[in-house]
Formats: structure tokens, sequence, C-alpha cells
């Protein structure tokens, strides 16, 4: 723990500017960023006398061993800088919404040739229309099933729709008129484009323009007695009035706006979020944040924007963003929303009508949101910190393990040796920080050898960031830079790139465990004593009794199976297991994929696809001359002498053979490169061994 008043700038050399701040640990790691209108009295704030702090900002700043900030020329460039930085160094103590799922879109894929209506989660691709979010999947299904009707866009995945269009046969969608069948050509790839464009204007709100439009069409059917169109307009209406009613109107102004609430105690506060788009909602979203410094309503509504509409451009920044309280000030975040879409936004509180309702509709879910999440998480962070406890006191730590590292390794029968290492931080999976390693040291099974090399490779990496940032050298300030600001400069290298992202291996745990029993444990010891480090505990978790092994005891300490403790050595150690048979799997599988092309330096896979498609096969590339080789476009005469000596120098595979039919088959068979035995479906070679036979660990 340190003392602020070790690191607190001198009077006068924080300027009294607009910028941003940075509070970094012992390690150089980030651990809070924020913003201010005049730097120098908002870090005055940090350092007075530590009784009048908040709990959780008393925290921060004995935590921290540094500060350093950056002068910028208006509020603006602050908040921008601001988000940057979070974004980038993930900092523990700032505001960080999370939410426990990932929640679907309606997307239309308007960067392809035949655009797709699809469900979509995860990060937003450019090129693509997104509609949403939307609190469950089959809400999507459901209304894509009935506008299909009118706008029979393409659903179907690139698979399918290769295999629709080499046989000229459509789906099922096809047939009944859910699809315009592009695939087989009933459409042109404009006409579909123009249908995907309508869909996604009825999606955005303007939806009046095609009812009326249809119930026109309907009625000069009628007139002119062509009843059956007339009653497909008709069903064609009902349809899409049944899908305008799942979104009932909320706001009679066809308004476009985001409603965003907070609901917050002592500790904890939840956002609720409502997309309104076209006077209907469209979508809903809700996150959940720990309060980690004192904070406003308006400050936490200040983070929500940020991480709402960071990424976003144009029309997904809506005109009217209606909030429970404004930033202090409002100015610069109103001015950063009219930059993100490009025309002016307007932020404020709803004071009255149908606006003022509906943000009382959207407090009320925050509230709900936050009894819930409450009602879930009552016990965990107690459950946590009591796991955490029970680990130290039977390990015979000084302090609860805040960073726990978890290393495992994993093999086939002592093929394709990897190692994996896990993370928790304050009992709770970092998987950011996870890596994993492939053996390198030696050839074979030894899981002992492989658990004293990831360790050695590991810290020996953490040692020589040290050394070379002068972190541990005795009296230094952790820096090799010139002061700036008056400041020391801070050991910026210790945790980041020069771009900015984590560096691996750089922040060191306080306990070490590995999948195993006292052999790999006394070699994560030694590993850890050759390097000279005394200050990290080690254990290990045996898997048949769950028994923890220490460093030099003959008996294991047993924790009770209802031991909260054991429980999270348990997670940790089980993740580890997963992460590392996971990449072994892949490893494997990439091997088994592999072709004679794959050893050719600085040949990619467009290159290799281009091979292939220019000779047909592997067999006649092989007999290929180095002039036929460079006929292929991108080869040069350099890289097709590099692969004559490849394919030269490499044996012949085995032959193939298709395990349903068992013929024999030819490389003229073989049509994509890097195709190997043992891929699921493909011929497996009469010379590979039946993995079924091996046992994974």
């Amino acid at each position: 723990m340190a003392d602020p008043s070790s690191y607190r700038p001198k009077p006068g050399e924080i300027p009294d500017s607009p910028g941003v701040y940075r509070f970094r640990d012992e390690h150089g790691r980030v651990i809070y960023v924020g913003k201010a209108k005049s730097l120098r009295q908002r870090l005055a704030n940090y350092f007075q006398d530590l009784a009048g702090l908040h709990p959780r900002t008393r925290t921060m700043v004995t935590t921290a061993a540094s500060v350093e900030w950056t002068v910028v020329s208006t509020e603006v460039e602050a908040l921008q800088l601001e988000y940057s930085w979070i974004k980038a160094y993930d900092p523990r103590f700032n505001v960080k919404y999370r939410d426990d799922k990932s929640y679907p879109y309606l997307a239309v894929t308007m960067n392809e040739e035949f655009p797709r209506v699809q469900v979509m989660r995860g990060h937003k691709k450019k090129g693509v229309r997104y509609f949403g979010p939307y609190a469950h999947a089959w809400a999507i299904r459901d209304t894509v099933d009935l506008l299909l009707r009118v706008f029979p866009v393409r659903t179907c995945s690139a698979g399918v729709f290769k295999n629709a269009a080499r046989t000229g046969r459509p789906c099922l969608l096809g047939y009944i008129g859910k699809c315009s069948a592009p695939c087989v050509g009933r459409i042109s790839a404009e006409d579909h484009r123009e249908l995907a464009e309508e869909f996604c204007d009825f999606m955005a709100g303007r939806t009046g323009t095609y009812i009326r439009r249809l119930e026109r069409q309907m009625a000069e059917a009628a007139e002119a007695m062509e009843y059956e169109r007339a009653a497909r307009l008709r069903d064609d209406i009902g349809a899409l009035k049944k899908a305008m009613e799942k979104n009932a109107v909320v706001l009679a102004d066809a308004t476009d706006a985001d409603l965003i609430a907070v609901a917050e105690d002592e500790l904890e506060a939840a956002v609720q979020i409502f997309h309104v788009r076209g006077g209907r909602v469209r979508g809903q979203r809700g996150w959940v944040t720990d309060k980690v410094e004192e904070i406003t309503t308006g400050a936490l509504v200040e983070h929500a924007l940020q991480q709402l509409y960071g990424e976003e451009t144009g029309d997904s920044v809506p005109r009217e963003v209606l909030v429970p309280a404004l930033p202090d000030p409002v100015e610069p975040v109103q001015e950063w929303l009219t930059g993100r879409r490009g025309a002016n936004v307007s932020l404020r509180v709803p004071q009255r009508g149908d606006k003022k309702a509906l943000m009382e509709t959207v407090q009320r879910n925050a509230q709900q949101a936050l009894a819930l999440h409450k009602t879930k998480r009552a016990s965990d962070l107690t459950t946590r910190s009591r796991a955490l406890e029970e680990i130290a006191e039977a390990l015979g730590l000084d302090s609860a393990p805040l960073r726990i590292e978890c290393y495992d390794v994993s093999h086939l029968q002592g093929d394709d040796v990897v190692a994996s290492m896990v993370v928790f931080e304050d009992g709770l999976a970092r998987k950011s920080e996870y890596r994993r390693f492939q053996i390198k040291g030696f050839a074979g099974q030894d899981d002992v050898r492989s658990m004293h090399e990831v360790i050695t490779r590991r810290f020996r990496r953490y040692l020589a960031e040290k050394e070379r940032t002068g972190e541990w050298t005795e009296g230094g300030n952790g820096g090799d830079g010139a002061p700036q600001d008056g400041l020391p400069e801070p050991p910026v290298s210790t945790l980041t790139e020069d771009d900015g992202r984590p560096k691996r291996f750089a922040y060191p745990p306080q306990l070490v465990v590995v999948d195993g029993g006292a052999p790999q444990v006394a070699a994560a010891q030694r590993a850890l004593d050759e390097l000279g480090i005394d200050d990290i505990a080690v254990c290990g978790l045996a898997k048949r009794l769950e028994e923890v092994w220490l460093p030099g005891e003959d008996e294991p300490v047993v924790l009770p199976r209802t031991s909260e403790g054991l429980y999270l050595l348990q997670r940790v150690r089980d993740e580890a297991h997963r992460f590392a048979i996971t990449y072994q799997r892949s490893k494997r599988a990439k091997r088994l994929r592999a072709g004679p092309l794959d050893d050719v330096p600085g040949l990619g896979e467009a290159r290799k696809q281009a091979l292939i498609k220019h000779f047909g096969s592997v067999k006649r590339l092989r007999s290929a001359t180095i002039d036929q080789i460079c006929e292929v476009p991108g080869i040069g005469r350099k890289t097709a002498e590099t692969i004559v000596a490849a394919l030269a120098g490499a044996a012949p595979s085995a032959p193939a053979v298709n395990t349903a039919t068992g013929e024999i088959m030819d490389d003229e068979d073989m049509e994509e490169p890097g195709q190997a035995a043992g891929s699921p479906g493909e011929p497996v070679s009469a010379g590979a061994p039946d993995e079924r036979r091996g046992q994974e660990r």
C-alpha cells in the first residue's frame, strides 16, 4: 500500500488547463483514467486527507504509485482521449458497464452482392445495416418470418447459396415464396439489392409508405377483378401490421431517440437503454457496473454515453438522447455526440408528456435490473472474498491472492505438446491476459519438464521487462525517460507496447497454480528459484482427490469439499485445462490438414490457392517446371525455385483412402491445397494413426 504523498506532484507543476490523467500502480499498470476541465483542481482532490476520501477512491490512490497527465486544448478532446485510454488500458478502478450476454441484432449484409438478412451478435462489421438490439433472438426470427412474405430477401448461408446455384434448385423458402431465389437467377442482383433496401427502410421506421402503397395496389387489383392478387396483397398488409404490432407506438411524432435511465446505490449502478426508432421501441439493452469511485448520476450517464456511442457513427447515433441527469459540463458531451453523428444531437432531460412517461418506464426497468442483479450476486462478492481469504489461510500467504495464474500442459500421446496460462483477478477470469505456449525445449511426453519450461519462459520475460525499464533497480523511479511536465516519466513500457496494447507477461501474480501434484509443483518452484524469484507463492491441484500440494511438503493440504477456496481453485484449474486442450486440438487439426505447400516459406494462402487452381493438383504442380510455375499470377522466379525445391525434398504422401467406399484416391482427386489425412469428411491416409486410439490430455 503506497502513501499518496510519495508521488504527489509538487505545487505549481500541474497545469490549470483541460486534460486527461492516469494513475499507475507499482508495476506501471494503468489503474485509473480520468479527465478534467482543470487538471490542477481535479488532481488536488486525490491528495487530500485519506479520511476524507470515498472508500473506493482511497483504495485507488493507495494502490497507485505514480500519476501522469496529458494536456489537451478542449474538453471534447479530453472526452475522446479518456475513452481511448479506457479502451486501451482497461483500468480496474474505472466505471465499465458490462452485461452478461451478447445482445442479438437483426443485420442486413449490404456489403455482399446478394444481401442477406440474419441474426448477428458481437462487434459490428463495416457495410452491414443493424437493427436492434433485441432481448431475444427468437423475437428477431418471428419478425423476419412475417416480413419475408412482403420482402423476400435472401436469408440462407453462403454454403447453402452456393449449393443451390450449383444444382439450379432453390431452397424451401424459394419454393414457398419467402425468398426471391437470387441463387438460381429468378431475380437480378440489382433488383434483390433494391428489395433489401426496402426491407431496411421498413425496419428503420418508414412503414407508412409501404402500407399505403400495398393498400393502393390491393384496391387496383380488386377493381381489375384480380381477386387472387388482391387477396395476396391483403395478406401481405396483414403480415406487415402484425410485425408492427410487436413494437407498440410509444411516441406519436415518429421520434428517433435513445432513452437512458440509471438506478444506483452506494456500490453499484444499473443502466437501461431503450432504442426508439420511428416512434416504436426497436431495441433494449442493459448494463450493470460497480461504482469504483464516488461519482454522480451525471457522470454515470457520461460514461454510459461514451461506451454506447464510442464506436458508432452516422444514423447509429440518434437525433435525440434523453437522460435522467446531464453531465457536468454538458456542452463537450453534446458536441462530441454531434461529431459522431455528423449532425446536431439533442441531449436533454425530458420534463413532460410522452417522453417523460416513457423515461419513467425505462427507469423502472433499470431499478428491476439492479434488484435482479443484486439477487443473483448478493453472495457473489462475499463468496469471492471468502474464497480468496480461505486460499490465503490454507497456503499461509500474507494477503489474499488478488491475481492468480494457472498453468496446464496438454498433448496427445506426446505429440503437439502445448501449455496454457489463465489469469483470474479478484476471483474472476481475465481472458484478455490468457496466454498459450508451444513446448520447444524437447520432444516427447514429459509433463514435469514441460511445466518447468513454461514457468521459466513466462517469468524470464517478466524479469526482462523489469530489467529493461529499471523497475527492479533499487532506488529506480521505474522509468528511463526525461521528466515530463515536472514529473518523472512513468514506466510506460512496463505494461504496454508502443501502440498501447498490453505486453505479455508484464504483470506478476501473487499465486501460481499448476495442474498436477508434487512433481509439477516442484518443477514450478525450481523454475522460480533458478530465476531468483521468491515473492510468488506456488501450489498444485491434483485431479484425483483434489489435493492442494505445496513445494517441499510431503503431505498435501486437504481443503473441505464445501470450501469456497477449493471451488475457486477448481474453477481456475478447469479453465486452464479447457484453454490448453482447445489449443492442442486446434494445433493438431492444423498439422493434420497441412500439405507440402505449407512448408514453402513466404507462400501465403492466396498464392497456394492460385497454384492449385492453375495446375489442378499437387501432383501436377510437382511435375511442373520453374517456367511453368512462373506463369501463375503472383509467382516470381525466386518463389518458383523455392516451390520446386520444397516439393522435390518432400516425400510423396501415402495413398489416401475414402473411408466410406474403400476407394484409393489419387492426388488428382484432392482439389484443395493443404488438404490432408484426418480431416472430418475427407479421405484418411492409410499410414495415418487413428486418433481415437490415442488418449488426449
